[in-house]
């Protein structure tokens, strides 16, 4: 009987891996100390924090009423359908 193609008794030319090359073990994090690593991870966050585009007050209060608007329709959305099915479970179950 012949064997599938990829079949679990016949592995692959393509999974076998030389064992020249070997993974690398620790890297460049295993050469820094921790509070070195903590620095850097920190001058990181700076460095990002840097490339934000904050919004100016008008559009933050823009955003803000615009946000506070959907809330509230969404608010009375929900308590008008809870009504309802509130109503309608006491008509169905007496």
């Amino acid at each position: 009987m012949t064997d599938a193609v990829g079949s679990i008794d016949t592995p692959d030319a393509q999974d076998e891996v030389p064992e020249s090359k070997k993974t690398r073990k620790g890297g460049k994090r295993a050469k820094k100390g921790p509070l070195k690593r903590l620095a850097t991870f920190y001058r990181q966050i700076i460095a990002e924090l840097r490339k934000v585009v904050w919004p100016t007050r008008n559009q933050l209060t823009s955003y803000t009423t615009v946000v506070i608007f959907f809330v509230a329709i969404m608010i009375r959305l929900v308590t008008v359908i809870d009504y309802g099915l509130n109503h309608a479970a006491k008509y169905v179950f007496g």
